[in-house]
């Protein structure tokens, strides 16, 4: 598997971003023997409860930079990978290398077989969700509970919608895929741009994009899709899933709009608890509605106990 990665100078002063990295390497999942170096923010200390920030497409940790700090002065421990393709992560050039399977075992190996992470906070929006429930379902037994926020699981059993159609097809047919414009394109707020250049700043070139222009294939848009069957066997683990489970979405996201209603009627663990419609914030209410965001997550973690899932 052959991957590039950013350099460093590209990462320098960029606004409202102070984290130190941190890496982990892990398998590569080719059977070649090489691997891929994960990078993530780590912030709190290792002594305090861990949060899991996952990101989606095609947008980097740096979506959760105002996030961080609220969550931090709560008294958590705040952990925000890259995902591979992504930010400071590796980038593999072929993009036949990424898979919805690599994905999730990518996430899996940084995040619980090196780091360790046990009785964590999961949130994840967009694909931060469709790998993270998917983590959910496997890896139960470390998650205490799951914060959802413009996402969902689907199976390729339901008709994803227009909107998702048509960036599908922007996806692999625009000769220009500029990540920066395209989070811009997400959120109500008009983002300066030094905070659209810092969106764009991991892909000097198309060599870096191969990961973000793959993610809109990777979905499961037909009941025969490679990973419906794995969704499907999560959902059999999801409709059991007892822990506290809050969807918190946006007013204004056509993609995954409906989405929350599904998750809440599926998951027992959502019952009783108060999901939250974010008002005035598109698909990436991170840049919307960071600080409302981070406050929900805050006060749902203060509200319910910390549990490992019941199987």
């Amino acid at each position: 598997m052959r991957a590039v990665r950013t350099p460093d100078t590209r990462f320098a002063d960029l606004p409202g971003y102070p984290f130190l990295p941190h890496y982990v390497r892990i398998p590569a999942g080719d059977g070649s023997g090489t691997s891929l170096r994960i990078h993530y923010v780590d912030e709190g200390g290792s002594s305090r409860p861990p949060v899991i920030l996952l990101h989606g497409e095609p947008s980097w940790s740096y979506l959760y930079r105002h996030i961080i700090p609220i969550l931090v002065d709560a008294g958590l421990r705040v952990i925000a990978p890259d995902l591979v393709g992504f930010g400071r992560s590796d980038k593999p050039t072929d993009p036949a290398d990424y898979t919805y399977q690599r994905h999730v075992a990518w996430m899996r190996a940084a995040l619980f077989d090196t780091l360790d992470l046990a009785h964590v906070t999961l949130v994840g929006q967009d694909w931060g969700g469709l790998i993270g429930l998917r983590l959910a379902a496997e890896h139960g037994k470390c998650i205490a509970r799951i914060v959802a926020a413009n996402t969902s699981l689907p199976t390729g059993d339901s008709d994803p919608g227009a909107a998702f159609d048509t960036w599908k097809r922007f996806s692999q047919e625009t000769p220009e895929f500029n990540v920066g414009k395209i989070v811009q394109s997400g959120c109500l707020t008009n983002l300066p741009p030094e905070v659209i250049a810092a969106y764009d700043a991991p892909f000097p070139d198309d060599s870096f994009k191969a990961g973000a222009r793959r993610f809109p294939m990777l979905v499961p848009t037909r009941p025969d899709d490679p990973a419906a069957h794995a969704n499907r066997e999560a959902w059999k683990v999801l409709e059991h899933w007892e822990a506290p489970f809050l969807t918190a979405f946006s007013d204004q996201d056509p993609i995954t709009r409906g989405a929350d209603r599904m998750l809440q009627s599926r998951i027992p663990g959502a019952r009783g608890q108060p999901h939250t419609t974010i008002v005035g914030a598109g698909h990436f209410l991170q840049e919307d509605r960071g600080d409302l965001l981070a406050r929900v997550i805050v006060d749902f973690i203060r509200a319910t106990p910390t549990t490992a899932a019941s199987r």
